[in-house]
C-alpha cells in the first residue's frame, strides 16, 4: 500500500549509513539484495537493520516515483530487472506487471496469516503486504479559520464554494490517483455519468499533479509545503499524521500493496527473504506509524490513536482486479480526453 506516505520519513530513511540503503544501483553479489519500491517507502532504520542482521544480506533500496510509474518500469524491464524484488505494486496496477510476466512465483511461509485474503488469483506471484483506503482529505483547520463548511462528499467537490481548492493525481502515473478515478467510476456507474462528473470537476478548476508527494506535501495547505489547496486525495489514515485534517470516509477506494520476486533477479533467494521480512511481525508492526498503512498480518496491533484519527471506512468502494485490468487503459484514455491532457 499507503501507501505509503511521508516524504520526511523517506528522506530520513535515505540518509541511513552505507551498506543499508542506496538511491540507485544493481545487485552484483548474492550478499546484496536490491528492493525496488515507490518514494513513500520508509520503514524505520532499526527495522531495516534487523533484516541485515538476521539474513547477513545488504539491503539496497531503489525508489521510483509513484507506484504507477513503478509498475510501468517493472513491466518494461520484465526478465531484465534493475533489482531482485519489488514492493509497492497495488491492486489498480497489478495486472500490468502480471501481464508482462515480470514476477516469479513464490509463496511466503506467512502467506496464510492474512495476505491470502487479498489474493489476486495468483497467490504465489504477488504477496499482499499492506492495505489502505484512498480518500478525499480536507484541511479542517483551514476551513475553520475561514468559517467555511468543508465538503462532505464527492459531489461537493464540484460546488462553486470549493472552486480551485482541490488537487488530485493523474491516474496514469499515480496509484492513489487511479484509485480515486475508480472511486468516481464506482460512485457514478451509469454510462457517461463519471465522465460528466469529471467535466464538473474540471470546470471547478481541479488541479492535477503527477503523484501523491506533489499533491500532499507541496499543494495541500496542511502539508509541509503549505500549499494553496485545502482538499487533496490521500488516505483514510493520513489524519493520524496530521490530526488537523480529516478523511471523507464516503469517498474511499480500497487499495492493497503487494511484493514480488522479479523474474530474472540476480539474487532470488535474497528476494524471497525480503518478501518474508515485509510480512514478518516487526515490519508489519512498523508500517502504520512509518508509512501510515494498515498491515495485512492478522493480529498486528495498530497505534492507539488510530481509532480516533484514522478510523477505517465502513464500506470503501472496490472493484475486481480483472475488471480494473480489462478497463484501466480505456478509462485512463477517457479521463485524458475529458481533462484535455
Amino acid at each position: 500500500m499507503l501507501r505509503q506516505l511521508q516524504l520526511a520519513a523517506a528522506l530520513v530513511a535515505l540518509s541511513v549509513g552505507a551498506g543499508l540503503l542506496s538511491a540507485c544501483g544493481d545487485s552484483d553479489s548474492t550478499d546484496e539484495v536490491v528492493l525496488l519500491t515507490h518514494d513513500s517507502f520508509a520503514l524505520p532504520d532499526d527495522v531495516l537493520a534487523s533484516f541485515e542482521a538476521e539474513t547477513g544480506l545488504t539491503l539496497k533500496v531503489v525508489r521510483e516515483a509513484d507506484a504507477g510509474q513503478l509498475s510501468s518500469s517493472i513491466a518494461l524491464t520484465a526478465g531484465s530487472p534493475r533489482g531482485d524484488v519489488v514492493y509497492g505494486i497495488d491492486n489498480t496496477f497489478a495486472s500490468r506487471v502480471l501481464d508482462a510476466d515480470a514476477i516469479e512465483p513464490y509463496t511466503s511461509p506467512d502467506n496464510n496469516l492474512g495476505p491470502q485474503e487479498y489474493s489476486l488469483g495468483e497467490p504465489n506471484r504477488l504477496t499482499a503486504i499492506d492495505r489502505g483506503d484512498v480518500c478525499v482529505n480536507v484541511d479542517s483547520e483551514w476551513f475553520t479559520e475561514r468559517n467555511v463548511t468543508p465538503p462532505a462528499d464527492l459531489e461537493d467537490l464540484t460546488a462553486a464554494e470549493y472552486k480551485g481548492l482541490t488537487v488530485v493525481m493523474d491516474p496514469a502515473t499515480s496509484s492513489p490517483g487511479m484509485a480515486f478515478l475508480l472511486s468516481t467510476i464506482s460512485a457514478y456507474p451509469d454510462e457517461g455519468q463519471w465522465e460528466a462528473y469529471w467535466e464538473r470537476l474540471k470546470a471547478n478548476d481541479v488541479s492535477v499533479v503527477p503523484g501523491w508527494t506533489e499533491a500532499y506535501n507541496q499543494e495541500f495547505t496542511a502539508g509541509e509545503g503549505q500549499g494553496s489547496k485545502p482538499i487533496v486525495v490521500s488516505y483514510a489514515s493520513s489524519p493520524a499524521f496530521l490530526p488537523t485534517t480529516k478523511a471523507l470516509l464516503n469517498t474511499c477506494f480500497s487499495q492493497i500493496e503487494y511484493a514480488g520476486v522479479l523474474r530474472g533477479a540476480e539474487n532470488v533467494e535474497g528476494a524471497q527473504k525480503v518478501v518474508d521480512f515485509l510480512l514478518g511481525e516487526r515490519a508489519q508492526a512498523a508500517m502504520p506509524e512509518s508509512m501510515y498503512v494498515y498491515p495485512v498480518r492478522t493480529g498486528t496491533p495498530l497505534p492507539a490513536d488510530w481509532a480516533q484519527f484514522a478510523p477505517q471506512p465502513q464500506a470503501p468502494a472496490s472493484m475486481p482486479p480483472e475488471v480494473i485490468a480489462k478497463n484501466r487503459e480505456t478509462w485512463q484514455q477517457e479521463w485524458r480526453t475529458v481533462m484535455g491532457r
